[in-house]
């Protein structure tokens, strides 16, 4: 018993995620080619010619089950056992979140459109509807019974690679009103997806209920319900390592973005001959309302297998025979009814739906309300899901900084409050660093960090002087009117001074 106790504590222990990626920073109008995974609109009109990432890398956790002061738990005294807060309920849930985002560029096409091409390796895990007072049970002493009646739960994990290619154009500059639409084609390609679900599960453990003979006796375990379990054929290994497969499929991500912008004559300067030219590096919103959905489509493992058992065995097991079982697949062929298999297996991506609204105060202050809504049934079999999320971020934000407090309400993992900056080539921060500091009872953790190389949309120029912009100066290196569209005035020679001897 004491073995499957570590199993599920392990599973427990590693169950510490979030909703979004990159917490904070993909709020900046500066996140250039990142921003594609939130809304694919973003990278036109944008601040960059041209944005290239390096490499980013973004890890997220959370559950509802156990909590800690990460401070105390360093401490050579702390005790997970003792010290350590649980919230076990009949209905315990977590997610797991990796989002490692590669080499990746976006570049303007021309005034109106833009271009990206990303890749991206990605993993996702979510465990729904776990009894948690099963976890507690298993983690005291093996001697004493209990009884679980588990009901129904479900487990997913899925790891995948993407590589994307992202299209967006201005739709519409009608004076204070701006509209972008943009649009992502995405390759998939599988890393391996397994899964569990189970159906009016129920355990009943007697300590010493089997007798050996000789007055030995085992635990016993009799269960009932129905338990199916699905993964792909690299996934039934005990040694699974993250490698690419065969199988494929697509993705799409759709997103728009509307700009109010009140004041957009101060961002357009015009020359006599009526040439206007609108400013390429000032953000000329007053508020931003982007709204996209992300991750329609899926993966398909062919060589994939289902299984369902039917777990009824009032005999019961002895804790021995399940301790002597090689794996998981062996405990469940041994012991258990085999009711059906098939090949084949789908794995969907998180589809999920985005609303964002960024108000401007000066244009360095900005305060951003964001939303991220899963459009994935909480338990679904056969597909990833983020976890819904709401966060308000203050931030200043100027060409070569940018510093954010987002504040945000989790599902399962409640409020949080963190911080990230971008500064030159770096971006890093987290979504829970200062809860992490501050509380008690920390149920998530995230953190992100990556770096870039950008060219920046150039300033407006004005080299002699004249009020006339060099991209409209008709002789940008000599000071003229602008009735003469920034070029000097020949004087014409005065008739008086003209010698007629």
């Amino acid at each position: 018993m004491k073995k499957i106790t570590l199993v599920l504590l392990f599973i427990l222990s590693s169950f510490c995620v979030k909703a979004q990626s990159y917490v904070g920073f993909l709020t900046d109008n500066y996140s250039g080619v990142n921003s594609v995974i939130s809304n694919p609109a973003n990278i036109t009109d944008s601040r960059f010619k041209l944005d290239i990432n390096l490499v980013g890398s973004s890890f997220l956790a959370g559950n509802d089950y156990y909590g800690v002061n990460v401070m105390d738990a360093f401490k050579d005294d702390y005790s997970f056992d003792t010290d350590a807060e649980k919230s076990p309920t009949s209905d315990n849930n977590a997610a797991i979140n990796v989002d490692i985002m590669g080499p990746s560029f976006m570049f303007n096409l021309n005034k109106k459109s833009s271009i990206a091409v990303f890749t991206r390796l990605r993993s996702m895990t979510n465990i729904n509807e776990i009894n948690g007072t099963t976890i507690d049970d298993l983690d005291n002493d093996a001697s004493e019974d209990f009884n679980i009646n588990e009901g129904d739960f479900n487990i997913f994990t899925h790891a995948w690679a993407e590589f994307g290619v992202t299209y967006a154009r201005t739709l519409m500059q009608k004076e204070q009103h701006f509209l972008k639409g943009g649009f992502t084609i995405k390759y998939l390609q599988g890393g391996g997806s397994g899964y569990a679900r189970g159906k009016n599960v129920s355990v009943d453990y007697d300590a010493d209920g089997t007798d050996l003979g000789g007055g030995e006796t085992t635990g016993n375990i009799i269960s009932s319900g129905e338990i199916s379990y699905g993964r792909s054929d690299d996934f039934d290994n005990e040694d699974y390592e993250f490698e690419l497969t065969d199988a494929s499929g697509f993705g799409v991500d759709l997103g728009f973005v509307y700009e109010w912008r009140p004041n957009h004559a101060d961002y357009v300067e015009t020359n006599s001959k009526g040439d206007s030219y609108v400013r390429k590096d000032k953000n000329k919103y007053k508020l931003k309302l982007g709204l996209s959905i992300t991750d329609l489509g899926g993966i398909t493992y062919d060589d994939g297998l289902d299984d369902t058992y039917n777990i009824d065995n009032p005999t019961g097991v002895s804790e021995d025979d399940i301790s002597d079982a090689d794996d998981f697949d062996d405990i469940l062929n041994s012991f258990y009814t085999l009711e059906e298999s098939s090949n084949g297996i789908k794995a969907n991506l998180p589809t999920a739906l985005h609303f964002n609204a960024d108000w401007n105060f000066n244009g360095k202050f900005y305060v951003n309300l964001n939303t991220d809504f899963s459009l994935t049934a909480k338990g679904k079999d056969d597909a990833s899901r983020i976890l819904n999320v709401v966060s308000l971020t203050p931030r200043y934000e100027s060409r070569g900084f940018s510093f954010y407090l987002p504040l945000s309400v989790i599902e399962y993992n409640g409020f949080q409050a963190g911080a990230g900056l971008r500064f030159g080539p770096l971006y890093l921060g987290s979504g829970s660093v200062l809860s992490v500091l501050t509380s008690d009872n920390t149920k998530g953790a995230d953190f992100y960090m990556g770096s870039k190389i950008s060219i920046k949309q150039r300033k407006t120029k004005d080299k002699d002087g004249d009020g006339v912009i060099d991209k409209l100066d008709s002789c940008p290196k000599e000071a003229g009117p602008i009735e003469n569209n920034g070029c000097p005035v020949e004087e014409k020679q005065d008739a008086s001074e003209i010698d007629t001897n």
